[in-house]
């Protein structure tokens, strides 16, 4: 423990300040060598929208659903090049090729002002596109994850095109509950939201309204919509790491999945998934209260919410915590404690204590089964990451990131009345 903490004081920071690169020409064959043969094989769709005339410089902004976004956005920018903001444990052990290729690194869920800097010079110096990932991490349930109010601020900022990827078919090829590829039909509607006319006249209320629409998905009704059919045998794998509370029963924590069927440990009901995602109970007799996953998801959003209305929310657990200050790779801290209330976080291990109060972070990112090392929740500061590892037995991270969400609700309402 003391040989981590040594070798993170000793650690040099990740440098944000290093100005983003414009992407390499040399590289862009590279980008489009590892984009295109999957892209071609599945006959992937883009619908474009109002994008004829559209050239670079623009703020591309993207829903962010699996690994495959990524490539999905080389290929919607042909023949264009970009600078893709990338969470910093994208650029462990290949900083310099991601950043040649046109990275810029972001810790998530921080004010970053260096961030900003760095949009603007690939905006206005470089004249490349940006594109963002504001959810800044993968869908949990296939819907819409919060977005920062910044957003319409930065817009308006930067005073250039404003062009939307909304992706589908993502999330249901792999969600991030269980990675194992389902090689389902995927698309992209990719269109022209917002011109620099538009962002001088619109207010940022407007202009946040206007990028919230455009960033409606839902994941599951697409694919009903669509009849997509997804008949992988263990399609439900893991559904229980977004869906911990029994609808039936309202234990918490006591789901577990096998193959196409989500099930309670402690009522014992049961659960199918269909070819097109939706779900039954098993037993005819019984009735089945959430056919649509995110439905489910919202009941466990409502219970939250009232936990934490009442003052009530709370969660506390010995943790084992490593560290990411740079590109280097993480460096282990021992055990600590984690707690999570109506407070915030308040991380204490060794002689780190790191305080988050509810309306510094809007949302927070989760991890499943990480690194095989199990679920985990990251907090970071402008200058290091933490990966925390709660060992308390029965507990959930989704539930500790619909927290933080409603936590930020509660007290930005309660303090703008």
């Amino acid at each position: 423990m003391d040989k981590g903490f040594k070798k993170l004081a000793k650690a040099k920071r990740f440098n944000m300040k290093i100005k983003a690169f414009s992407q390499l020409n040399i590289l862009r064959p590279i980008t489009w060598l590892l984009s295109y043969p999957e892209i071609i094989a599945r006959k992937y769709k883009i619908n474009r929208v109002n994008m004829k005339e559209i050239k670079p410089p623009f703020l591309l902004l993207c829903t962010h659903h699996a690994f495959i976004d990524f490539k999905i956005t080389t290929a919607a920018l042909f023949p264009h090049k970009a600078n893709y903001v990338v969470a910093i444990d994208g650029f462990i052990k290949r900083e310099w090729l991601l950043r040649l290729v046109g990275g810029v690194c972001k810790r998530k869920f921080i004010n970053d002002l260096q961030l900003i800097r760095q949009i603007k010079h690939v905006l206005i110096n470089n004249k490349d596109v940006l594109a963002l990932y504001p959810e800044a991490r993968y869908t949990l349930v296939g819907t819409t994850a919060p977005l920062p109010d910044s957003l319409g601020k930065i817009a308006k900022l930067l005073n250039v095109p404003v062009v939307m990827l909304n992706m589908h078919g993502h999330y249901l090829n792999q969600p991030v509950w269980n990675l194992k590829k389902r090689k389902s039909r995927i698309e992209a509607d990719y269109s022209l939201i917002l011109t620099p006319q538009q962002l001088k006249n619109f207010s940022t209320k407007e202009v946040n309204q206007i990028i919230k629409e455009a960033f409606y998905y839902d994941e599951y009704k697409w694919q009903l919509d669509n009849k997509v059919v997804i008949d992988y045998p263990k399609r439900a794998e893991g559904l229980e790491k977004v869906l911990y509370q029994c609808p039936n029963c309202l234990t918490e924590y006591q789901m577990a999945s096998s193959f196409d069927k989500i099930f309670c440990k402690s009522c014992h009901k049961e659960w199918q998934m269909d070819y097109y995602g939706q779900l039954k109970a098993t037993d005819d007799s019984l009735v089945t209260e959430y056919p649509h996953i995110p439905d489910w998801y919202e009941f466990q959003k409502q219970n939250v919410i009232k936990e934490i209305q009442n003052g009530t929310y709370h969660f506390e657990s010995d943790v084992y915590v490593e560290a990411l200050p740079n590109a280097k790779g993480y460096i282990p801290l021992g055990m600590g404690k984690l707690k999570h209330s109506m407070d915030g976080f308040v991380l204490e291990v060794g002689s780190i204590s790191l305080k988050k109060e509810p309306l510094e972070m809007y949302a927070c990112h989760i991890e499943y089964n990480y690194k095989s090392k199990g679920d985990c929740v990251d907090l970071s500061t402008l200058d290091d990451t933490y990966y925390i590892y709660p060992k308390k037995e029965n507990f959930s991270v989704t539930k500790i990131s619909l927290a933080t969400e409603e936590l930020f609700n509660f007290y930005f309402h309660n303090s703008n009345n």
